[in-house]
């Protein structure tokens, strides 16, 4: 599902950071995000792919896991998922309705005019709402926004996570590391155990700095998270135990870390009493999909979701690997506040052109303005209009399309090849002598 009525309402709110309206509509509502445990999973890039992970390993351990990410690719439903399957149509719709009554009482018995939550508040407190309905056994949440102030922290974590931080949402969170750590911090519980990521120094000083304020035993890489390659290949330990061999089905050395970070999670989900083994959390690892990253639609079209610098550098690592066959074309596209040259830089040795573009969510940037942009780079540019236009056209005349710069690009371009748009071309082929014909 794409679209529902009362979503599209509630849209027009925009973003409002601050947890006072959900604190007051989930007590309304009664707390339904306490009747399960909660991994709670914070950090600037790694979110996804870790909760993809932590998910498919309790799963695997016999669990019923709620998974609640954001934003969603494709449609709606991805953000409200049982055991990693989105909610169907029919049940996503009676929930919005039935969410949205209780919403309009709760405003109307606080005297409040419009709809008193924003599009992301009420899809989070709805998806806590599916999953004590659904009685999972644990809920996976990842953070939408920062942490201190975003919807999602009003949950009681088993577990807190900060996977990655970097510059992002700088006019949000702060323009230094430290101000942003800061702030993703804000999700830690007192007396609860945190895990995280590689981190800058100065952003791992500010969250070992809380943690230790607030009594929360910290999992660190290097000190109680460690990695190793050799003959067998990854092996990730703990002071718990350890994994030979291990091969994260996401693609990128940068999952290498962000299955490091699932294993501490999940190592101290297990000494609270939840029963997952090791062959459930290698099972996890290496069977976690996530779509739009790194991902092979169809032979020849990779596309990757890297919105921000540390997002596309990761990109560049992978494709510096990666061997280049023929002509590589980048369809690149972008949100409105993002910095399209700090964000390409870091992929334009590894791609032959750029073609800008941009797909229909209204928070796109329109492809000439960020091809006028991206003028000064040394790179061959072009200006490609619509995803829905320029897609089969640079994919049959690429020997390899990459598609990056936004997470809503990718989603369209899943979308598209979905309903056949690709069918019948093939990579590298050039435009059809029938095409041709049709325009002499």
């Amino acid at each position: 599902m794409i679209h529902h009525p009362v979503l599209d309402v509630i849209a027009r709110s925009g973003v409002k950071l601050g947890l006072e309206r959900v604190r007051g509509f989930m007590s309304f509502l009664g707390e339904p995000q306490r009747a399960y445990p909660v991994v709670h999973v914070a950090g600037t890039n790694g979110k996804g792919s870790v909760c993809a992970m932590v998910s498919a390993a309790l799963i695997e351990a016999g669990f019923q896991v709620g998974t609640n990410t954001s934003p969603h690719l494709e449609d709606v439903n991805e953000r409200v998922r049982i055991n990693m399957v989105p909610i169907d149509d029919g049940s996503l719709v009676e929930a919005i309705e039935a969410h949205d009554r209780v919403r309009r009482d709760w405003s109307e018995s606080m005297g409040m005019e419009g709809p008193g939550l924003t599009y992301f508040e009420f899809m989070t407190t709805m998806a806590f709402h599916v999953f004590a309905q659904r009685a999972v056994d644990v809920a996976v949440v990842e953070v939408g926004l920062g942490g201190r102030l975003d919807a999602t922290n009003i949950v009681d974590a088993q577990v807190s996570v900060i996977t990655s931080i970097g510059i992002d949402h700088a006019d949000v969170l702060g323009e230094t590391l430290g101000e942003i750590a800061a702030e993703k911090a804000g999700i830690l519980r007192a007396g609860v155990p945190v895990v995280i990521g590689v981190l800058p120094a100065e952003a791992r000083e500010v969250v070992q700095l809380r943690a230790q304020r607030m009594g929360c035993p910290l999992w660190r890489p290097g000190k109680e998270l460690f990695k190793s390659f050799g003959k067998r290949g990854w092996t990730l330990a703990t002071p718990d135990g350890s994994l030979e061999g291990v091969t994260p089905a996401l693609k990128g050395d940068h999952q290498i870390n962000n299955a490091l970070v699932a294993l501490g999670v999940l190592h101290v989900l297990r000494r609270q009493g939840f029963p997952v083994s090791d062959d459930a959390i290698r099972a996890g690892i290496e069977k976690a999909v996530l779509p739009g990253r790194i991902e092979e639609v169809r032979p020849g079209l990779v596309i990757d979701g890297a919105h921000n610098r540390p997002g596309s550098e990761a990109l560049a690592a992978w494709l510096a690997k990666r061997e280049k066959k023929g002509t590589r074309l980048l369809l690149f596209g972008m949100g409105q506040t993002r910095d399209p040259v700090d964000i390409l830089e870091p992929l334009l040795p590894y791609v032959d052109e750029v073609i800008t573009t941009h797909c229909a969510h209204p928070k796109a940037r329109k492809s000439h303005d960020l091809a006028a942009m991206l003028q000064e780079l040394e790179i061959i540019l072009a200006d490609g209009g619509p995803i829905d236009d320029v897609l089969a056209e640079v994919y049959a005349e690429a020997d390899e399309t990459l598609v990056a710069g936004s997470l809503y690009l990718c989603g369209a371009v899943r979308s598209l090849a979905k309903a056949g748009v690709l069918d019948g071309i093939e990579p590298g082929q050039g435009p059809s002598e029938e095409g041709e014909d049709d325009e002499a």
